[in-house]
């Protein structure tokens, strides 16, 4: 069957945005959802992307639209609000958004392996966790995932924010290259994307995160609790097709399809087709379970009770929540892999 796609955009009311990308596919019948993204990259979303181009969401009655917002915070923001159907949030801001009553569920776990780390320029003194005592890590957002990230990290060197390390928000790409620069940050706490973007505008930088971290997933598909109790269907649709569209993307077999579809959900990323490419393969590579993971999607326990010990040490939240289980599922990650035949 054909697919027709235009892009619309269409600003979520109350919240900041910082690019809008909208995605749809004319059909009869189709169901109108959104999804929100905590930033621009159509690349950091790829398995959304590629459902969409492939006609997956069509095939389970959805029709897609896709906004970027301002991190994870903006993310949950939206979904509280009935805004959006499902987002991409990171775990530490989601468990600091249901300490305060907000029943955001992970449902899916994108970035299995951590897609974030704490960067330095590449000519810096600085070669170690422990140097950066005294220092200012700058962030993209004030309250993403990348945050507390750093802030997990940071702490478990021993360090205390205010006292031993302050953060700064700078935003992302240039900004941030500047605040290098100008040298208003020591650090910068960066995803993977984010670390690509630096060293190809010229700004190169290295990573000096412990190798141990990179056992804390990140980002990873969240919807609302009241969305899977009584709209168990669109949840189920949704996983089956995101779960597609990820193994698809995973295949080398589809790779030039795969950058299309990209390319048309964020063109700018698309004009340097090389660096596309590139990018694409560092962000998938942190989309592969770690050995023993059963399928694609799947979230460790005992790392759920790391994040939210990190939190608690980090005082980003006063004390462990009374469900932590309660924050996350395999449930429909386990139902997206059997249709997505792994």
């Amino acid at each position: 069957m054909m697919k027709r796609r235009t892009f619309t955009a269409s600003l979520l009311s109350a919240l900041p945005a910082t690019s809008l990308i909208g995605t749809r596919a004319f059909a009869q019948g189709l169901r109108d959802i959104t999804f929100v993204q905590p930033s621009p990259s159509a690349i950091n979303s790829f398995p959304v992307f590629v459902a969409i181009g492939e006609g997956f969401f069509e095939e389970e009655g959805l029709n897609v639209t896709v906004e970027a917002i301002n991190g994870s915070g903006a993310v949950l923001q939206a979904l509280s609000a009935g805004q959006a159907h499902f987002g991409r949030p990171g775990p530490g801001p989601l468990i600091a958004a249901r300490s305060r009553g907000v029943d955001a569920v992970h449902i899916y776990n994108v970035a299995a392996r951590s897609n974030f780390g704490i960067a330095v320029q590449e000519d810096s003194e600085y070669q170690a966790i422990e140097d950066l005592r005294g220092k200012v890590i700058g962030t993209g957002t004030a309250d993403g995932a990348e945050v507390g990230f750093a802030r997990n990290v940071l702490t478990g060197a021993g360090m205390t924010e205010g006292e031993d390390f302050q953060f700064l928000t700078v935003g992302d790409g240039g900004p941030a290259t500047a605040a290098f620069l100008n040298g208003e940050i020591d650090a910068y706490s960066a995803s993977t994307a984010d670390t690509a973007i630096l060293n190809q505008r010229g700004m190169k930088v290295r990573d000096i995160t412990p190798a141990e971290f990179g056992r804390f997933f990140g980002n990873g598909i969240a919807t609302m609790a009241e969305t899977i109790e009584n709209d168990r269907a669109l949840v189920e649709g949704w996983s089956r097709a995101f779960a597609r569209g990820h193994a698809f993307a995973l295949n080398d077999a589809n790779r030039e399809a795969v950058l299309g579809h990209l390319a048309e959900g964020n063109p700018q990323e698309g004009e340097d087709k090389e660096f596309q490419s590139a990018l694409f393969d560092a962000v998938r590579s942190k989309t592969i379970p770690p050995e023993g993971s059963p399928y694609l999607g799947w979230y460790p326990a005992e790392v759920w009770a790391e994040w939210q010990d990190a939190l608690v040490a980090g005082g980003e939240i006063s004390g462990p929540l009374d469900d932590l289980d309660a924050a996350w599922t395999n449930e429909f990650a386990a139902l997206g892999s059997e249709a997505a035949g792994g």
